[in-house]
């Protein structure tokens, strides 16, 4: 095989003295999941060939169009769950254009998959669903959620918050809304709340409890009201639904990962590396779930005194760690501060304040997840909008 003619590869890690295989490269690649199927590009028959020439790998993915606005993202994931795989040195990423062979055996996976899935929502099929998860509590997961769904609104976009921590709710506080949920037509209504040009719309357990109330619950109940949230809520037009997830590795993101494959998980750790490690256990979940890991997000890492010196209170460099290690962008790192905790104790989350240090840093986490991490693309050209013509043509999915 000549090298001379190809480009250079992107570089990666340093080999492993295991030989490399095509299988290993292969499973690597059942963690990239097409954000609109939900299912990965391996089941999807999107792997054409994987060529291994000592520690360079050059992969061929077929897409379902030339144009689709998806190419970068998926050659991006590919690069990065590839570079993860011992004795990878260099990647390469081609991409083609699948025939009308292919597409149509796509096409029939994805019905084939649709009809295994448990729930049907009103989440549109061009929302980005991002789940927030943490190994453990105690991290400010929740805050960083309602930030980050914050920020994100204040762009001019529509977001929804999904409070699935069905146990311990905080939402409702974090943003001073209470009161009871109400229904129209069989389907819950979200609370919403203007921010600047955009628009907030959440729902929580909390508006179906006390905020004492005890929820005693496990398994199959946590998962139906999940499933509840997911099924019936009148969400409407949506760009982002932020979803903040339970502590762990527990019954809420296993459902969650059946119910709607298309999530993916942004990863919050503080830097010490005993949280690190723990944090980690939450990305290999969803991974094992095939659901795509699209970042990390380091919260309470350094801490500046007024007088201008900064202390390291919880160590330092467990979200680069973490990235680092299972192969994701650091999406951003949000400093130790006192305002954050008060903002939440009074309802007024810190990305509200505009003019707020840390309202720029959560602005550039929500800059980052919409260029880079998770952007919104015109999904007309891809595979969405082909199982939409498909299911006009034979008949809506189960019959």
């Amino acid at each position: 095989m000549s090298k001379s003619r190809r480009p250079p590869l992107s570089p990666a890690g340093p080999p492993d003295a295991g030989a490399l295989s095509a299988e290993a490269v292969r499973t690597a690649l059942t963690g990239v999941v097409d954000p609109e199927l939900g299912a990965d590009i391996v089941e999807l028959g999107m792997v054409r060939d994987i060529e291994i020439e000592g520690g360079a790998v050059r992969i061929e993915v077929a897409l379902t169009v030339a144009a689709c606005p998806l190419r970068d993202q998926l050659r991006a994931d590919v690069e990065r769950h590839v570079r993860a795989v011992p004795g990878v040195e260099r990647v390469e990423v081609r991409t083609g254009v699948m025939d009308p062979g292919e597409r149509s055996a796509l096409m029939a996976r994805a019905r084939l998959r649709a009809q295994d899935r448990a729930v049907a929502t009103d989440i549109p099929a061009t929302a980005r669903v991002l789940a927030v998860a943490s190994g453990k509590g105690g991290v400010g997961k929740s805050s960083v959620s309602v930030n980050l769904a914050v920020s994100l609104a204040r762009r001019g976009l529509v977001v929804g918050l999904l409070d699935a921590d069905v146990w311990g709710h905080s939402v409702p506080r974090l943003l001073a809304m209470d009161g009871a949920v109400q229904a129209q037509a069989g389907k819950m209504i979200p609370f919403e709340r203007a921010v600047g040009s955009g628009l907030l719309k959440v729902i929580s357990m909390g508006f179906l409890s006390g905020e004492d109330e005890a929820i005693m619950w496990r398994g199959l109940m946590l998962n139906r009201a999940v499933q509840h949230f997911l099924e019936d809520v009148r969400w409407g037009a949506l760009d982002y639904l932020v979803i903040d997830l339970p502590p762990g590795t527990g019954d809420v993101q296993m459902g969650l990962a059946r119910m709607l494959p298309r999530t993916e998980v942004l990863v919050v750790t503080t830097p010490n590396q005993a949280a690190q490690k723990v944090a980690g256990r939450a990305a290999d979940m969803a991974r094992r779930g095939h659901i795509r890991v699209a970042g990390v997000i380091e919260n309470m890492s350094a801490f500046t005194c007024e007088h201008g010196e900064t202390y390291e209170i919880f160590g330092s460099g467990g979200g680069q760690r973490l990235a680092d290690e299972i192969g994701v962008p650091l999406v951003g790192s949000v400093p130790l501060n006192a305002n954050v905790a008060a903002g939440g104790d009074a309802g007024v989350p810190i990305a509200m304040d505009e003019a707020g240090p840390l309202a720029g840093v959560f602005a550039a986490i929500a800059e980052r997840v919409v260029t880079e991490v998770s952007p919104l693309v015109e999904m007309a050209g891809c595979s969405v909008r082909l199982l939409e013509r498909v299911e006009k043509a034979l008949g809506p999915i189960g019959a």
